[in-house]
Formats: C-alpha cells, structure tokens, sequence
C-alpha cells in the first residue's frame, strides 16, 4: 500500500520503501532487518528470481519482481551467480510463495537473511512500475523492522542524498581480487536419478579465453566451458600486461554493474591496447559498453532500463529474433559509433543498439545476457560463434 504519513497505516506494517520524491510504500518485511539505499527497478523476468538477486550487475539497485510467484521454487547452492549476493534488496506484491521443487535446499527467506538482504511484500508492484516507466528509475530506502519503528524523514533523506548510479564505478566492488581458473561447464540432468543431477566438466579445451570480471555471472563462466574454453578470470584493473601474461586466445569482456564510463577510466586504456594487438573479444552487457567507448562510442544513462527474459533482439547479420535476457540501465549511443563499428543486434521494442561487431577484426559484443540465467536458450550460439572467431584467426 501507499501512503505519505511518516508512520505506518496499520500496526502489522514491518516494513517500508521510500523514494527520493518522498514517495512512502508501506508493506510487510521479509528477509534481513535494516536499511538499503539504491535505485528502484522492475524486472519482469517469470522464472530466476535467485539467479536475478545474486547477479552482480544488480549491485547498488533495489529489484522490483513484476511476477507474483516469487518463493515458489525455493533457493538452492547451486543456482547462485555469485558467491555474495550485491543487490540492495527486493520489493514483491505477495507474500512470499513455500518451496515446491524438488531442488529446492532452502526457503527464499532463510536465504536472504544469509545474504543479508531486505524484502517487502504488500506493495502495489504495478503502480511502482508505472511510475518507474513515468518517471525513471528513482532512487530509494528500503528497511525492515520487525517492531515497525521508522524515521521516515532519516530515510527519504538517505534516498535524497543517494548520488544514483551514473558516475559510479561499481565493478571495483564485486569483480575478483586475484585471478582464478575456472573449469566448470554447464548443468547436466542424469537419467532416471536426480542424486546424479549437477554441473559437468570442462573436457579437451579448444582454446584459452581470459575473462575480465567486472562482475561476471558464473554461468557465461559455465557457458564458455560448455563450449570448449579453458577460462582464466582476471579482476577488473587486470593491465594488459597481466593479461597477456596469461597467453590468451581470446578476451571476454563481462557483464557488471554501474557506469561503464565510470569502470572505463581504468578499463578502456586496457580494452584499446587489447584491440591494437588484434585479440578476439567478446564483449558482453557492461563489456559491451566498454568496448563501444573504446572504440570512440558514447553511452547513455537509459530512463529506466531493460531487465528480464523476454526482450526481443534482432540478429542482424542473420534476420533472426530471439528472445533474450537483458539487464541494464545504460546502452550505447549509436551516432557515436564510428564508420568501421557495425550494429550487429537491435532491441525491438526501443531499437537500442544490442550488439557490435568490427570490420576486420575478430571482435562482438551483445547487450543481451546470452548465458540465459534466467532466460531463454535462443543466444547461446553466441559462444560458438565467438570461439569461431577465434579459431579463425590462430
């Protein structure tokens, strides 16, 4: 429910958002006890919601689920993107739904009190969409106390003064420190025994891809496996020098939060010195963005992002639309684009450059999450695709 009182309305409210515009959500708390700032965004994703919490790029963002069903297949280890979860918290009309799968090792709630993360139920998620898509993303607290004590003014003023996402390097908090291997491949379904159900293992590798991480899903990290890549990750202020150490065939540029051109003061130099010695890359949503200001590109803060499981995406190097997973607030300017950097992929709802590629050089990039957690399987040919290239350039 709404209100603009600074208490809530009924004593059983243990929970509340407020935006930076003085907005009040009142609602029933789960999860962690406490406060999170961040910026206010829906995702309109129908299955995932674990993959969708855990995943790097939502650091400094508060999600709101637009699918009621949130719970419903519980939580489990296998299913996290990341080994902490960096989301500010979540904001879900009903209560949370009781685990029914048999993979399921945990309820939601008991997960995100080990994660140390907030959720409120009760709220008109409907009406904070619409205002979302009004109005832009917003800034905006969330806190849950089970006494339902609040300072309301304390926390509009924490929203006010919240500086938002544009201008903010946050690849530096989640990206690794040290650089690591990484031999898993993805999850296989054993026959007639589910005991036997997990990932599978890296085979004979076709060729060494060094992954930059600036917030890398494990599961681009499985799906370069998959397709035969021995994978070295690097943190996010890798120098090309330690990168080149590693004898890569090819670089993979990944997903992560905030601004690219905040991540790119340190990240292009690297990326461009990469590009001059001709490495075949893979760029992929913030590691796309990143490859467009390296190559002389623009990005821009988006009014209020794309996030979910069902954005159309048109390949056009082939004239096929698949349904793509997409999470992102900033997307590349395509006037800025010099002559040589071709669109490869659109958005088709707002027509928004989703992919790049370079005449002459064995570099792409999507906006898209083609590692499909959560989403559908139809851009998982891009990792063929980008160990082809390399392939064709040894």
């Amino acid at each position: 429910m709404t209100d603009h009182a600074d208490t809530p309305p009924t004593p059983d409210l243990t929970a509340v958002l407020v935006l930076a515009d003085g907005s009040i959500f009142w609602g029933h708390g789960f999860g962690a006890e406490g406060a999170a700032v961040g910026e206010v965004c829906f995702n309109t994703a129908m299955t995932g919601y674990q993959e969708v919490l855990s995943d790097p790029s939502y650091a400094g963002q508060i999600i709101t689920f637009t699918f009621p069903h949130i719970g419903n297949v519980g939580t489990n280890h296998s299913d996290n993107e990341s080994k902490t979860p960096a989301a500010r918290g979540l904001v879900v009309r009903n209560s949370l739904t009781d685990p029914s799968n048999y993979r399921s090792d945990s309820h939601l709630d008991a997960w995100l009190k080990a994660q140390n993360l907030i959720g409120i139920s009760g709220i008109d998620t409907r009406r904070l969409t619409r205002q979302i898509r009004l109005n832009g993303a917003p800034n905006g607290v969330i806190a849950h106390n089970a006494a339902g004590q609040f300072d309301i003014p304390a926390l509009r003023a924490q929203a006010q003064a919240w500086p938002g996402l544009e201008g903010m390097d946050l690849a530096i908090e989640v990206g690794c420190t040290q650089p690591y291997e990484w031999d898993q491949a993805g999850w296989q379904f054993a026959d007639n025994n589910r005991a036997n159900d997990g990932y599978d293992s890296l085979g004979t590798p076709r060729v060494h891809v060094v992954a930059i991480d600036y917030g890398v899903k494990r599961n681009i990290l499985r799906c370069l496996a998959s397709a035969g890549a021995r994978v070295t990750v690097v943190p996010p202020t890798a120098t090309a020098a330690e990168i080149l150490a590693h004898k890569p065939d090819g670089v993979m540029l990944s997903n992560g939060p905030g601004d690219p051109a905040a991540t790119g003061v340190y990240a292009v130099p690297v990326i461009r010195e990469l590009l001059d010695r001709n490495i075949p890359i893979l760029g992929i949503c913030l590691g796309h963005q990143m490859l467009a200001l390296a190559l002389g590109g623009r990005t821009l803060k988006m009014h209020q992002g794309h996030r979910g499981a069902n954005h159309p995406v048109k390949d056009l190097t082939t004239g096929k639309v698949e349904i793509t997973c997409m999470n992102h607030g900033f997307t590349v300017e395509a006037s800025s684009l010099p002559a040589n950097v071709k669109v490869s992929h659109i958005s088709l709802f707002d027509q928004t450059v989703c992919g790049l590629q370079i005449e002459g050089k064995p570099v792409i990039s999507v906006q898209h999450h083609p590692e499909v957690s959560p989403g559908p399987q139809d851009s998982h040919y891009l990792f063929e695709r980008f160990l082809g290239l390399i392939e064709a350039h040894a």
